[in-house]
């Protein structure tokens, strides 16, 4: 066994550019609503619930007494059937008998929804009221087959997948409308700066002081007397009006895959960075004990494990400030090492106080 870093991912961030409105943020009213639902998949090629599933058994008795069919639930052995959970979001805009995507997801002990066909299933919403229905075929996505000699080969995950289009609404979701004369505008990542600047761009634009910044994350807009017979229109010219967008220096960083994002604003004051990399390496020699013929002794096998471990030449470098991200990158490339070194780095810095950026771990 060999243990080492596999992944380096190291993005650079360019110098943010402005965003329109509304890739940055939303309007009241444009609300979304999550709707949930129990339901069957059928027609599986025999990787579907087996008998310790009792609801799976209980939904179908159920199902097959609507069609005035009566089976009692310890005749029924079936392997082509499995119990899911059906999800979707709805957006506030979507009008009755829209169609929207749904996910469905295996909740029993099925080993594969591929080619399934899911049953027709009322989706709700957690007040309890039924806004549509799904139902069609499922795209997976994936495969997982079992032979009867124990082998297995399977690509992606198989125990959940989607219905395209398979949802249709039946009852609009309700939510507060748009004022004549006042919207509000919600950031989706609350920042003062970014806010004050919305306010700013729309006031720029449309004249007069019609928005001012709430807090963080809202910005407050009066709608001009004369736009207000049109307010789509008003509405669309204002949620393509170009922001600077201002965040927060960040450094995101990922151990279980050994990624290292850094946004552009990071920076890391005059530091010196020694690291020396251990290698560890554990070799595997088998030592075979054969018995003599008719001796009536047994083979013994004995894994000899013999540990190795080298220690790599340290290297220091000196920082003497580095304002950007490509910077950074330049000086830590400089020591040669892995992306799991590299995100040792960036912790020490931190704890050093060298690093000007918030440490996010994944």
């Amino acid at each position: 066994m060999k243990f080492k870093a596999t992944i380096l991912l190291l993005i650079l961030m360019t110098t943010l550019n402005a965003q329109r409105i509304k890739d940055i943020a939303y309007l009241n009213g444009n609300d979304a609503e999550q709707i949930i639902g129990y339901g069957l998949v059928v027609g599986l090629a025999g990787t579907g619930d087996s008998y310790r599933s009792s609801f799976t058994i209980q939904s179908v008795t159920s199902m097959l007494k609507r069609f005035g069919i009566t089976v009692p639930q310890q005749d029924i052995r079936t392997k082509n059937v499995a119990a899911v959970m059906v999800t979707a979001t709805l957006n506030a805009n979507l009008k009755p008998g829209a169609e929207f995507d749904v996910t469905v997801s295996s909740i029993g002990d099925a080993t594969s929804l591929q080619g399934g066909t899911l049953l027709m299933t009322p989706l709700s919403g957690m007040s309890g009221r039924v806004y549509g229905f799904a139902q069609g075929p499922i795209s997976v996505g994936g495969y997982d087959i079992n032979t009867f000699s124990g082998n297995r080969i399977s690509k992606n995950h198989s125990l959940a997948g989607r219905v395209p289009r398979g949802g249709r609404l039946k009852e609009a979701v309700s939510f507060p409308e748009f004022y004549e004369s006042e919207v509000s505008v919600y950031l989706k990542e609350p920042d003062i700066t970014t806010a004050n600047n919305i306010s700013n761009a729309i006031n720029t634009t449309f004249g007069g002081n019609i928005a001012k910044a709430l807090d963080a994350a809202e910005v407050r807009v009066s709608v001009p007397q004369e736009r207000q017979d049109n307010l789509i229109g008003f509405l669309a010219e204002l949620e393509n009006i170009n922001v600077e967008v201002d965040e927060v220096a960040r450094v995101v960083l990922n151990e279980r895959t050994g990624t290292v994002v850094a946004g552009s604003n990071v920076r890391i004051q005059p530091v010196s960075i020694t690291h020396g990399g251990l290698n560890i390496q554990i070799r595997s020699y088998p030592i075979i004990s054969q018995p003599n013929a008719f001796s009536g002794g047994e083979t013994t096998v004995f894994n000899n494990l013999v540990p190795y471990v080298t220690q790599d030449s340290s290297k220091t470098i000196a920082i003497q400030g580095a304002t950007n991200v490509q910077e950074v990158a330049a000086a830590l490339n400089s020591l040669k090492v892995s992306p799991r070194d590299i995100i040792a780095i960036f912790q020490a810095l931190k704890e050093a106080g060298a690093l000007i950026a918030e440490l996010v771990i994944m």
